[in-house]
């Protein structure tokens, strides 16, 4: 079962996703349907000529694949409002936030993949570093009070840049997977997590992109400002930026775990 769990977090926040170069406001259409009528994120249609890739069984990427959908597209921010920018949502994960500004862009990233490997029981493989190199692993046979203390001592001191540094360059794009993560370190920074992906004829692969903001927010599926032929699946491409609402990306900076 995916947690729904709302956390109290209460260590200090790192500010790290603060965009340089957003997409211009008038590419972006407004959102018309408040509902969404996808109940994972396997529901989420796939362009004419494309097919989901297959998956093996039991995978971080099938565990993405089949995560739940909330049954409207609002983003709220920790504190309960209502995420300025709503156009930029296509789908939100039923992933909660936690009630302090602390659950940022790499922090949902760091929390998905933490989910999958402790409903799994793999606690030992739960470790993430901050930016001196220093490990956070989770204590063996954690419950899940234990697990989430620890969450919030991983979002508190680990961030872009340490996660950056944890994960391994992809190098090709046409190898894409669910669970490979696009991510520029530093302040300001930013993290996209890869929830599912796609293929045509000719093996060109999209991809579904999920990220959480400042202030922190709901993880949400992001639409594509850029080509409305696929929103809301992205198409890398080697040598080509990778244009989200609130952020650019390179192809150059896929990451895998």
């Amino acid at each position: 079962m995916h947690p729904n769990l709302l956390m109290a977090i209460i260590l200090p926040v790192f500010f790290c996703c603060q965009s340089p170069a957003p997409a211009a406001p008038d590419t972006l259409q407004p959102v018309t349907m408040v509902e969404n009528p996808y109940a994972r994120i396997s529901g989420i249609p796939v362009p004419e000529g494309y097919h989901r890739i297959p998956l093996a069984s039991s995978s971080f990427g099938e565990w993405l694949r089949e995560f739940p959908l909330r049954t409207t597209r609002i983003v709220y921010l920790y504190d309960g409002s209502e995420k300025a920018n709503q156009s930029a949502s296509y789908a939100v994960l039923e992933l909660s936030t936690g009630t302090k500004n602390l659950q940022q862009c790499a922090d949902a990233v760091m929390r998905l993949r933490a989910e999958y490997l402790y409903e799994r029981g793999e606690l030992h493989r739960i470790r993430f570093t901050d930016n001196a190199g220093k490990a956070y692993v989770l204590p063996p046979q954690a419950n899940r009070a234990r697990f989430n203390q620890y969450l919030e001592q991983v979002f508190s001191w680990c961030g872009t840049l340490s996660l950056e540094k944890q994960l391994q360059p992809l190098g090709d794009p046409d190898s894409l997977q669910p669970g490979d993560v696009l991510i520029k370190g530093g302040s300001p920074g930013h993290a996209a997590l890869v929830m599912d992906v796609a293929e045509n004829a000719a093996g060109e692969r999209i991809c579904l992109l999920a990220n959480s903001y400042m202030p922190a927010q709901d993880m949400h599926v992001v639409v594509n400002p850029r080509n409305k032929n696929i929103n809301p699946w992205f198409s890398i491409k080697k040598q080509e930026s990778v244009e989200l609402p609130e952020w650019r990306f390179h192809a150059s900076q896929l990451r895998r775990w």
